[in-house]
């Protein structure tokens, strides 16, 4: 496969604001193995059901098999960025893409929950740092005025990918089993991973680092970023929204089955769709706030603020609501502004940090993602399941919307002066 050049379609798109076709083609690519990510992550979400009668398994347990790759991709999402920073990220991506697919392998061979567990901690270990370096690798060939709708498309690929994992995986299961489920991820995984670094070329690092400076400025940029009010707020509010979304999408299918009384494949199914809906919510929401940007910098903060408390409202009353079209509904709408908040905050974080430490600045939000919402958010509805049942967990969990809401305008007060504390670095 030929390997295309990117130095005139970069110039291009910095000198005209312009995207070009290699642009587009990085993304393609970066955002097809985001795709797998997500469908190697969440199909064990669409064989719970099996993994439940088959092992004997608690609701705990098998949160804890969900939790465990976020709590991963949490712990070394940093240091893994900082490092692929050093090796070259094209290259980190491969490797990342290549162990997370083996080890979904590994999952189809388990033959027990410690095996699966330890399978799960691989998955995690290879996906741990791929959302930072990828977006990373996205926002480097693309124009600045294009950073909500970009990490609000990029990171709907998670959604995406959660989609086509659970709706793809519940159909496998329900054809030749759960083992199965996981093999055809892993496959799908590998197929789009050994292109990548054939495709896109290593001038991306090589730019990257450029841009650094060297180390004396790069460690002043990294301090600047963690001494950023708003930038932090952006982290703790992205973090706590996305326990929400955590929750759901470990659950919903396992909600599906026990109150509508669905089989894991119709469940997955649907489940599948109310996830795209979230997807469809992430693009959304970034293009209005990239918008909204043009009118006044902070209304991309009071837009995250405000999809919050929607969510709170809409998820309070859909859970308290009986199982039936209406109920639906009103989780569908919930889900739609759930993950909203990704696009605004994350050109929150690219337009108040360094080009030269995005990947640094996307992997402390990824880190603060999943400590604080994807690894907490399916093991703490697991167990509110376990004492109180899972329709009582799914109706507290989007309290939680209300603290990020919080922290969201509790940046706005800060953003102008950030921003020009950034200008003048």
């Amino acid at each position: 496969m030929a390997v295309i050049e990117t130095t005139a379609e970069v110039t291009e798109t910095r000198a005209t604001g312009a995207p070009g076709y290699y642009a587009w083609i990085v993304f393609a690519l970066t955002f097809g193995l985001l795709i797998s990510d997500y469908m190697s992550r969440q199909v064990l979400s669409a064989v719970f059901p099996l993994l439940k009668a088959e092992w004997g398994l608690s609701d705990v347990q098998l949160g804890s098999l969900s939790g465990i790759i976020s709590l991963m991709v949490g712990l070394l999402t940093l240091p893994l960025s900082l490092l692929a920073e050093r090796v070259g990220r094209v290259r980190s991506l491969f490797a990342m893409a290549v162990l997370w697919s083996l080890a979904t392998l590994g999952c189809a061979l388990a033959r027990s929950y410690e095996q699966m567990m330890f399978a799960r901690f691989l998955v995690g270990l290879g996906e741990a740092a791929y959302g930072s370096v990828g977006i990373a690798v996205v926002l480097s060939v693309f124009p600045a005025r294009m950073r909500a709708t970009l990490t609000g498309a990029f990171m709907a690929g998670g959604m995406a990918g959660s989609v086509l994992g659970v709706g793809v995986g519940g159909l496998v299961a329900a054809e030749l089993g759960w083992r199965w489920a996981f093999a055809a991820m892993a496959l799908f995984g590998l197929v789009l991973a050994l292109p990548y670094p054939l495709v896109v070329k290593e001038t991306i690092d090589r730019r990257a680092a450029a841009a650094a400076g060297g180390m004396k400025a790069l460690r002043a940029r990294l301090v600047r970023l963690v001494s950023s009010r708003t930038v932090i707020c952006a982290f703790l509010g992205s973090g706590l929204q996305l326990f929400i979304v955590g929750g759901l999408v470990a659950w919903m299918p396992s909600y599906l089955g026990r109150y509508y009384a669905m089989t894991p494949d119709k469940a997955g199914g649907l489940a599948a769709v109310l996830l795209l809906v979230s997807g469809a919510g992430m693009v959304f929401w970034g293009m209005i706030s990239d918008r909204l940007a043009k009118q006044g910098k902070p209304r991309k903060v009071t837009l995250a603020a405000g999809l919050c408390m929607l969510c709170f409202v809409l998820l309070t009353v859909g859970f308290a609501a009986k199982p039936g079209q209406e109920q639906l509904i009103l989780i569908a709408a919930g889900l739609f502004v759930a993950a909203g908040v990704t696009g605004p905050s994350g050109a929150m974080v690219a337009n108040l940090t360094h080009p030269a430490v995005h990947g640094a600045a996307f992997a402390l939000l990824t880190l603060a993602n999943n400590l604080l919402g994807l690894a907490p958010g399916p093991v703490v509805t697991g167990a509110l399941a376990d004492s109180l049942g899972l329709d009582v967990a799914l109706r507290l969990i989007p309290v939680v919307s209300l603290a990020a809401a919080a922290c969201f305008l509790v940046g706005r007060l800060s953003y102008s002066a950030d921003l020009k504390r950034l200008t003048e670095d």
